[in-house]
């Protein structure tokens, strides 16, 4: 399931988890259900159509391997944050954002 509008606002506003790194943003937060939604905010300063598209189709990819064994019960927004998302090697995307989502969704640490 994907999220809605007001699902985005509440995790630009309120995410409880971020991690960036000089590709990726990634906001998370626990879900108000036990299924873990996910969804992509490609910006328009991006790109034109094309190049957006392009960064979409290759993170969905991503997200594709990730989302089968992946983590219950969050809300996920994963941004690129450069052009060079559309055009860099794959396999150095794919580890970058398994990495910033690794960290994103570890356990808390109880101090």
């Amino acid at each position: 399931m994907a999220l809605r509008t007001s699902d985005f606002d509440r995790l630009y506003r309120k995410a409880e988890r971020r991690e960036r790194s000089r590709r990726f943003l990634v906001l998370a937060a626990p879900s108000r259900g036990a299924e873990t939604r996910w969804g992509l905010s490609v910006k328009a300063r991006l790109g034109g159509a094309v190049v957006r598209n392009r960064i979409k189709r290759r993170l969905r990819e991503i997200l594709r391997g990730v989302r089968r064994g992946g983590p219950l019960g969050w809300d996920i927004v994963v941004q690129p944050l450069t052009a060079e998302v559309a055009t860099a090697e794959f396999a150095a995307l794919s580890d970058e954002l398994r990495g910033l989502l690794t960290r994103a969704l570890r356990p808390k640490k109880n101090s």
